[in-house]
C-alpha cells in the first residue's frame, strides 16, 4: 500500500496504523462510516485515499465479507452437526417451499381525507407562521 503524499497543508492521517486500524474494523462488519468514526478520520478521507488507491478500496470490500461470510459457514457447520431448529429456520427463509405463508384479504375501502390546515390562511398570515418559525 502507497500511502498518500503531501506537500502542502496539514499531514495525512492514513498513516499505517490507521491503515491497519481500519483493515482490522472492516474485516469485523463495520461500514465505512463506522470505522472512520473509530479510526478518527472523516469518510472524506477515506474515499479519497480509496480514490488514489483502487487496491486498498477492493481490500476493503473483500474484508468487509468476512463477517457474512463466517456467518454462512457457522450456520452450515451448525446444520451439518444435526442442528434442526437452525435447519426450519435456514428453509424459512431460502426455500419458497418452505416460507411462511400468510393469506391477506381485504373487503372494505380505504378512504384517505387529505386536508390542508393552512388553506383558510391569509399571505400574511402563512408569512407571519413561517417568520415566528
Amino acid at each position: 500500500m502507497i500511502l498518500a503524499k503531501t506537500k502542502r497543508g496539514r499531514p495525512t492521517k492514513m498513516t499505517q496504523g490507521t491503515l491497519r486500524k481500519l483493515e482490522e474494523l472492516f474485516a469485523r462488519g463495520l461500514s465505512d462510516e463506522e470505522a472512520c468514526l473509530l479510526a478518527d478520520i472523516g469518510t472524506t478521507t477515506l474515499y479519497d485515499y480509496c480514490k488514489e488507491n483502487p487496491e486498498f478500496s477492493e481490500r476493503k470490500e473483500l474484508l468487509k465479507q468476512r463477517v457474512k461470510t463466517r456467518a454462512k459457514l457457522n450456520i452450515s457447520k451448525a446444520i451439518e452437526d444435526g442442528d434442526i431448529d437452525l435447519s426450519k429456520w435456514y428453509l424459512e427463509r431460502r426455500d419458497n417451499d418452505f416460507k411462511t405463508k400468510q393469506a391477506v384479504t381485504h373487503d372494505g375501502e380505504v378512504n384517505i381525507n387529505q386536508t390542508n390546515p393552512f388553506a383558510d390562511l391569509t399571505t400574511d398570515e402563512l408569512r407571519k407562521l413561517i417568520d415566528d418559525g
